[in-house]
């Protein structure tokens, strides 16, 4: 293709702003049409898009974009035209784009260049992108953890928890994670490494379940549903405990929010609870890299991902993940290298 040809550029739009459950019906799949070229003088960069990644947060999102608008979320690209000194054409890159074929990228210095090629590309919308930098940030930053520690995951299985749990037996924890099928049961213990696992669909007592793998106590959790999930973890916690919280994603859909319960644990056991956006720490993202790529080429940590093929197949996907019907991290491809 040529620099400044026109061309068709598929899109998801959102309809109408979300309240409540998220639905397919929110989203919408058109075609538009498309300059490739960056006005000069604009700092920007024009990529076609290569993976997108379906992240609970992108429901978050569709409470502040305007309907009409392509969804936002991090995706892996290729540069096709540049006025921003970083990137050159032909260039991969991952950071926030949008769910169309091309995107027009106004603020490029958030996006990070793609050094290592000999992984996956799809591994830059997952392990080595924003759900790994996320993993390790709240694992090793906020957690400080040590050989021996009992480590709990919940939404175990997926991009940010499968990662979270191998990062923890590396250090010689003690893991246990929860998920929402038994097929991602088997997939914790026998895939990832983890110590035990268990449906929590299954269990009627939550803090029963805790206190039958955890039967000392949790020294660290890695909190991404909220909920009761997070009311039970409180009353196992151990003294001096670490709790990173990066989601909640049983309370993104519920149009009034749960309260929390058992807080008067954070006092009673001295809790170490902290909330974190992981753009905070991009300055730590080549240290991260550095250090997962090792493990990855040593088959030391693995990943398992859940690709659908096409941009119109990004609606469905995201209800999919929200329906908990996804093992892995859910990636759609929207072309080809």
């Amino acid at each position: 293709m040529a620099k400044g040809e026109e061309v068709s550029n598929k899109q998801v739009l959102l309809r109408e702003h979300v309240h409540g459950a998220l639905k397919e019906t929110h989203m919408v799949y058109s075609t538009s049409t498309t300059h490739l070229e960056v006005p000069q003088g604009s700092k920007a960069i024009l990529v076609k898009n290569i993976y997108l990644a379906c992240d609970p947060y992108a429901r978050s999102l569709m409470t502040y974009i305007q309907p009409g608008m392509a969804i936002p979320g991090y995706g892996v690209a290729k540069v096709l035209d540049s006025d921003y000194p970083d990137f050159k054409e032909g260039d991969f890159v991952w950071g926030v784009t949008t769910w169309e074929e091309y995107s027009l990228i106004k603020e490029p210095e958030s996006m990070f260049k793609i050094h290592n090629t000999d992984v996956p590309l799809s591994y830059y919308t997952g392990i080595l992108g924003m759900p790994g930098l996320t993993a390790y940030v709240g694992f090793f930053e906020l957690c400080s953890p040590k050989k021996g520690d009992y480590v709990f995951v919940s939404s175990a299985s997926g991009g940010v928890g499968q990662i979270v749990g191998q990062f923890a037996k590396l250090m010689g924890c003690y893991v246990v994670g929860s998920a929402g099928s038994d097929d991602k049961v088997e997939l914790l213990k026998n895939k990832f490494g983890f110590d035990e696992a268990f449906n929590y669909k299954k269990e009627q007592d939550l803090d029963a379940a805790l206190k039958r793998y955890f039967p000392n106590g949790i020294d660290i959790y890695f909190e991404n549903v909220g909920g009761k999930m997070l009311d039970a973890v409180l009353l196992n916690m151990s003294l001096h405990g670490h709790i990173a919280t990066c989601g909640m994603i049983s309370q993104y859909n519920l149009e009034q929010p749960e309260g929390v319960h058992n807080l008067m644990n954070l006092i009673t056991k001295r809790i170490r609870m902290e909330g974190f956006v992981v753009s905070d720490y991009y300055h730590l993202y080549p240290k991260f890299v550095d250090f997962t790529l090792q493990y990855i080429k040593e088959g030391k940590v693995v990943y398992v991902e859940d690709i659908t093929e096409g941009i119109e197949s990004g609606p469905s996907a995201l209800i999919r993940l929200f329906a908990g019907h996804v093992v892995g991290k859910p990636v759609i491809r929207v072309s080809h290298e």
